[in-house]
């Protein structure tokens, strides 16, 4: 390759006069021969290390617990654990492969959060090495860069997106899983069909197929990628050209080619669009159009579009939670302003889409990877939330690749003055170091439950879910008055929030307030009459004011509503023996034991149910196995117990 007129790196010579060979920069850069099958695994342990504090993260109240704490159905990989994994829409979602590796976890670590966290982080490592690969392929067809460059370009926009503190949710939060997996997938099925588009003949089939193949295993990892039959004409009109710019071209014979291997793609992506829909429908997490009607959407679709671009570019202000407005009207400064400013842009795309083709293919991803969660079909209790900017993310990223790559090659042809390319060299070193540890300090606030409510509120103080939640911490810990100051301030802030008056209700009936913990849950009741939780909790306090005839009708109707309701069994058998009947007391306690085995409050019933009975021989066998587990409530009965025997 000719010499070209660039820099000089050597301190005092002539930029001038010298001339920089860049067939020696690559070399320089990756260290020979060897470096650049070095590169992605380099890449791939910087990642490691820089979210490396995630694994002193633990389980956390916000989905964690329900998923995987108190959750026995995942845990191991025999045949019920497998079914269930098929089986379930938990949370509202069917990811049958992301159970299928935390069944492994449990397996090789039971219980112990670190275990888990480790395996999403080398799955989120192996994400940064294959989309570098990606990144080459895509940066080499758009910008036409020499070796050295585009490998430099690649490495860049890598390192943006994977350092990233967007991506801290989704790699600090077990939950999440679903994310790194369902990512790394998605990029391995892109460079499989890239590398296809490369090839001919028997290896072109595989490679295809082989694509098809991994977008299965997306699908099953998480519904989101169900975008990837658009990504890929995305692709395919830009960098692949593949099809021409204009109608006439989309339907020549060559088209009809790129057309026909879609065809296993979009089914795949119907079918996954339409399970997705289904797990949220069945867990009824669909925002109705009752709540947020037709004309509250375009505000929520502008508000997300620039939402994601802003906090990509100024990492400012994350939350683990961005709770959706009360009311939401495109008129209102919070909705109008990124209204004006997504137009502007899309303007300028448009305007300037001869000059900068890669503008409209990488406005189109990002607005097709951000579809399934931008607010069209909405679920759940948030506006944004950054973990929706995984796939949306990979855009932007090649966009900051591109753009190191251009500086780069302007400075190697002497465009630029050699302080200019320096000082820009080095703010983009400061800016991905700032990255990096942006990230490495935002997946610490995913450590504990009160670390992440109370980082969750100093991000946004007015947020009521926020407040509940730190509430029902605070509850849990036993800090009762605490925990009722944040419900009160849920109220504040949304008057109609039900779940607050739930709250209140238990605490009240924790500090000895029964008859505002009644008052709370029945106005609770009144909204929302069918929850198992409420009912139970309404018993409960019923119970405890000694009225077990009135605690059997709200613990009958949780029992309906939710069958496999522990504590609402084992309120219902204790509300038996205040009425002295104890057969059918014993019938209730052992279903909640055929529900929860491991459960003292059943076990205390049921041995003080067969005392009642006179049955001393069951009673101490209830008793010896009360004692296994929980030997301060086996002593709390042990006297009268002996007493008797």
């Amino acid at each position: 390759m000719p010499g070209i007129e660039s820099v000089e790196v050597a301190a005092g010579a002539s930029a001038r006069t010298t001339e920089y060979d860049l067939t020696t920069f690559p070399r320089s850069l990756t260290m020979g021969r060897v470096g650049p099958r070095l590169i992605p695994l380099a890449l791939a342990l910087v990642t490691f290390l820089v979210f490396l504090p995630a694994l002193w993260n633990g389980f956390v109240e916000w989905d964690d617990y329900v998923n995987l704490y108190e959750n026995e159905g995942y845990r191991g990989l025999t045949w019920p654990q497998i079914r269930w994994m098929f089986s379930t829409t938990l949370m509202g979602h069917w990811i049958p492969l992301t159970w299928l590796t935390f069944g492994l976890d449990y397996v090789i670590w039971e219980m112990n959060p670190a275990g888990y966290h480790l395996t999403s982080l080398v799955i989120f490592a192996a994400n940064a090495a294959v989309f570098y690969f990606v990144a080459l392929r895509l940066l080499g067809r758009a910008a036409g860069f020499s070796e050295g460059v585009l490998r430099l370009s690649a490495i860049v926009a890598t390192l943006f997106y994977a350092v990233h503190p967007l991506r801290a949710e989704s790699v600090g939060w077990l939950t999440e899983r679903r994310d790194v997996l369902s990512g790394l997938l998605f990029l391995l099925t892109v460079l499989l069909y890239l590398k296809a588009c490369d090839a001919s003949g028997r290896r072109r089939r595989w490679q295809l197929a082989a694509s098809v193949s991994t977008y299965v295993l997306a699908l099953v990892s998480k519904s989101s990628v169900m975008v990837l039959p658009a990504v890929l004409i995305v692709l395919d009109i830009y960098p692949l050209r593949r099809l021409g710019g204009r109608w006439q071209e989309w339907t020549s014979a060559r088209a009809r080619a790129v057309w026909l291997e879609k065809i296993p793609y979009v089914t795949l992506g119907i079918a996954g669009a339409a399970v997705g829909y289904w797990a949220q429908n069945t867990n009824r997490f669909i925002t109705s159009l009752q709540q947020y009607p037709l004309s509250a959407r375009p505000a929520m679709v502008f508000y997300g579009l620039w939402f994601y671009l802003e906090k990509t570019m100024v990492p400012k202000g994350l939350s683990p939670l961005y709770e959706l407005p009360a009311k939401v009207d495109l008129l209102d400064r919070q909705f109008l302003f990124p209204a004006i400013g997504v137009t502007a842009i899309a303007a300028a795309v448009i305007a300037l889409r001869k000059r900068w083709p890669a503008g409209p293919a990488v406005s189109a991803y990002y607005v097709i990877a951000l579809g399934p969660v931008i607010g069209i079909v909405h679920s759940g209790h948030q506006l944004t939330n950054d973990r929706y900017s995984y796939l949306p993310g990979f855009a932007l990223a090649l966009v900051v690749g591109g753009m190191a790559g251009v500086v780069v090659r302007a400075g190697a042809a002497g465009t630029l003055r050699p302080s200019f390319l320096r000082a820009l060299a080095g703010l983009g070193v400061v800016w991905l170091c700032g990255l990096a540890y942006l990230s490495a300090q935002q997946v610490r606030i995913w450590r504990d439950t009160e670390t992440l409510w109370r980082y969750a509120l100093e991000s946004e103080p007015n947020c009521a879910i926020c407040h509940g939640n730190l509430g029902v911490f605070l509850s849990n810990q036993g800090n009762l008055q605490l925990a009722m100051a944040e419900y009160q301030r849920v109220l504040t802030l949304r008057p109609d929030n039900g779940k607050a008056l739930q709250h209140m209700g238990h605490t009240y009936a924790g500090l000895g307030d029964t008859p505002r913990a009644l008052e709370h849950l029945k106005l609770y009741l009144t909204r929302y009459p069918n929850d198992a939780d409420a009912l139970n909790n309404l018993g409960a306090a019923l119970l405890s004011d000694r009225r077990p005839r009135e605690a059997l009708e709200p613990l009958a109707r949780a029992m309906r509503v939710k069958p496999s309701h522990v504590l609402a069994h084992i309120n219902a058998g204790y509300a038996c023996i205040g009425l002295s009947q104890h057969r059918q007391a014993l019938d209730l306690l052992r279903q909640a034991i055929a529900l929860k085995y491991d459960s003292p409050q059943a076990w205390v019933g049921v041995t003080v149910a067969y005392l009642e009975l006179g049955d001393m021989r069951a009673a101490r066998t209830a008793w010896g196995i009360l004692g296994m587990l929980d030997r301060k409530k086996a002593a709390g009965i042990g006297p009268a117990f002996l007493q008797t025997w």
